[in-house]
């Protein structure tokens, strides 16, 4: 049976000021109607239902988490002491399934991401739980068709063909690449065989176990004594104690760069990680001078900016370009959008200054 795991606990510093500690990114409404935490449940809510689908959290965030789902059971979101990365929440949430399902098939997915169509991910979620029934010591990626020369994604390079599954290509990986300088990313582009690596994975949750078993051991040891305990009086205790104990290791660097046995579903709908303010560009339309503008905003000679701010307050520029302009609460950015990388810089510096309130 097909379960789900939506990640729900980084903080997006990048979008900072309008993702603050009390409400990060994936609790934002940046596309359509809807947070990205809620597009993420409804993206797979025909194919996964609720019951059989865990929201791994921060501690902090269950209560608004909640709110935000309430079609989820309260005992399906896990509040995470403090962060780990995602070895460990992907090993958690493998633990936990498997006390309810030996057989389980794990899709993994982040929760702040923009994925459209969305038929068309439940197609290819579907072709990769078919490839995990089918190779049951395989594990499962969705590799993305770069539609520009990103340096702030990782790659995927394609292999050998395997399958084609509801006219969906199925290939073996061949290799992780790290995120590339501009040359190299551009080389990758022309290539035709790489591809962004999009976080999405698919596999038997007890092949993910045994995997980061072999590389992880204290971690994958940890994760089952918590799953152990759960339902128990000892339950949280058992969770602060073992999680605050264990390594900060992503999911890449612990398992998919060293595993013999990767599949790649060549995804057919578009993604967008959204991983920062120029991420609206792609998501927006822009004006007759190339800004993009979610404000009241009054602008003379102003080009190619980024601007948003809260609805009751006007921005008015003059003579500038190539601006990050945003004004959220108490709180606002300028910055140049070639900076828009290191704009959780501000953050890190508003923590040395003690500066909490603007967090």
């Amino acid at each position: 049976m097909l379960h789900a795991l939506i990640m729900a606990g980084g903080g997006g510093t990048r979008f900072w000021p309008r993702s603050r500690q009390s409400k990060p990114k994936q609790f934002l409404t940046l596309v359509g109607d809807r947070t990205l935490l809620q597009q993420a449940l409804e993206r797979i809510e025909a194919v996964v239902p609720p019951s059989s689908t865990w929201i791994i959290t921060g501690a902090s965030y269950c209560a608004e988490t909640a709110r935000q789902l309430p079609t989820l059971p309260a005992e399906r979101i896990v509040g995470e002491p403090c962060g780990r990365d995602t070895a460990a929440c992907i090993g958690l949430g493998a633990a936990l399934m498997l006390r309810d399902d030996p057989e389980a098939i794990m899709l993994v997915m982040p929760a702040d991401h923009v994925i459209e169509p969305a038929q068309e991910f439940r197609r290819a979620v579907q072709v990769a739980q078919q490839m995990a029934e089918d190779h049951p010591d395989a594990l499962v990626t969705f590799g993305v068709r770069p539609t520009f020369a990103a340096t702030g994604y990782g790659y995927i390079e394609r292999g050998a063909e395997l399958a084609q599954r509801q006219g969906v290509p199925v290939h073996r990986v061949a290799s992780f690449r790290e995120k590339p300088h501009i040359e190299l990313a551009e080389q990758y582009i022309a290539s035709g065989k790489h591809f962004w690596n999009s976080g999405i994975f698919v596999w038997r949750a007890a092949t993910i176990l045994r995997h980061l078993q072999a590389g992880q051991p204290a971690l994958a040891d940890a994760v089952q004594r918590i799953a152990g305990a759960w339902g128990t009086a000892g339950q949280d205790d058992i969770l602060t104690a073992e999680y605050s104990r264990l390594d900060r290791i992503s999911i890449d660097y612990a398992v998919m760069e060293k595993a013999a046995d990767v599949l790649m579903v060549q995804a057919p709908f578009q993604w967008d990680d959204v991983g920062s303010w120029l991420a609206l560009e792609r998501r927006q339309p822009q004006d007759a001078h190339d800004n993009t503008v979610l404000a009241n905003h009054l602008g003379i000679d102003t080009h190619h900016c980024v601007i948003a701010a809260d609805p009751d307050k006007l921005v008015a520029t003059l003579g500038v370009s190539d601006l990050i302009i945003i004004q959220n609460g108490d709180a606002i950015l300028i910055a140049h959008r070639n900076e828009e990388a290191n704009i959780k810089k501000i953050v890190e510096e508003l923590k040395v200054r003690a500066q909490e309130k603007y967090l």
